[in-house]
């Protein structure tokens, strides 16, 4: 009897220590994760997009803003924002100072959830059930209009929501199509579907939660790469296993960074697919709920795309 005592003791204190270190230390270890997508038209020269998702800032986290803040020095050619930037009603002027020396640099972004309403306290349970969002509270709606003035007036960033538009950056045409987020069902993809112009280089498609249904009408039109984020790569993931659950209805295998995709991908490996698949990208973003501050085997992160000529 004192031996188990002595194993459910120490199961206990390396549970609370694993609790510590994903509360305290690694939510705050944010990282840089570089990856590489060929999808440029052959002899073009190389772009770096820089992808935020994710923050879930409010006002008091100062480190947070400080390190994005000097992802301002890769002077990135393009900035791809995928949502959830606030946690906070007052936050938008934090989000306006981490994000201002990315500010005049060409730049797209799309809205999640938590750009629209304040997080609030829901059980931990709920993110393993097939769908895990709550009932919305609409005296908790955040200034998203604040935002959105913010990015397009300020930074002169696309407003991809439910829209297409087009950059010229580094002499390459680049299309965009993008919904607002599926995970409010507000996405209206119908709106805006359609093949790629004739003169575009490239052809991405950008969304906060990436659910299967925008997933495969997207790579229907023909995009080169899909960049979502909402995830959180899983957040609290299992070493040698991966993320358990990805917070909507994309297979867990493709919960972070690159892989492939194609219309009734879900589930299948990348590597089955076709091999002219549009990539799909996925950012585990930088933040997390106020109230599920802990990350564990998934270090917060945002992402420095490079985009290099087809193979």
């Amino acid at each position: 009897m004192h031996g188990f005592t002595r194993t459910v003791a120490g199961v206990g204190a390396l549970g609370i220590s694993a609790l510590g270190y994903a509360a305290v230390i690694e939510r705050q270890a944010f990282v840089l994760r570089h990856v590489a997508l060929p999808i440029l038209p052959a002899g073009r020269q190389p772009l770096r997009v820089l992808q935020l998702s994710d923050m879930h800032l409010v006002p008091r986290q100062e480190r947070k803003i400080q390190w994005v803040r000097r992802l301002g020095d890769l002077q990135p050619d393009l900035v791809i924002n995928t949502g959830d930037n606030l946690a906070h009603l007052e936050a938008v002027p934090a989000v306006r100072r981490a994000l201002e020396p990315l500010y005049g640099i060409p730049g797209v972004f799309a809205l999640g959830s938590n750009d629209y309403y304040a997080p609030k306290v829901k059980s931990p349970a709920r993110y393993l059930l097939p769908d895990a969002r709550v009932p919305l509270d609409a005296t908790r709606r955040l200034p998203v209009d604040k935002l959105i003035e913010s990015f397009t007036r300020d930074a002169g960033w696309l407003d991809l929501n439910n829209a297409r538009g087009k950059l010229t950056v580094g002499g390459i045409d680049i299309e965009f199509v993008g919904v607002d987020d599926p995970h409010l069902d507000r996405d209206r993809y119908a709106a805006v579907s359609g093949p790629r112009a004739s003169a575009s280089d490239l052809f991405l498609g950008v969304l906060h939660a990436p659910y299967t249904r925008v997933l495969d009408a997207m790579a229907g039109d023909g995009v080169d790469a899909i960049i979502a984020g909402h995830t959180h790569g899983g957040q609290l993931c299992v070493p040698g296993f991966g993320a358990l659950v990805t917070n909507c209805d994309l297979d867990r295998r493709r919960a972070k960074g690159v892989s492939r995709w194609w219309v009734g991908a879900n589930g299948i490996p990348a590597r089955l697919g076709p091999a002219d698949a549009p990539y799909l990208h996925v950012s585990a973003g930088l933040g997390t709920s106020p109230y599920a501050p802990v990350r564990f085997a998934c270090r917060p992160e945002a992402s420095l795309i490079t985009l290099l000529p087809r193979r």
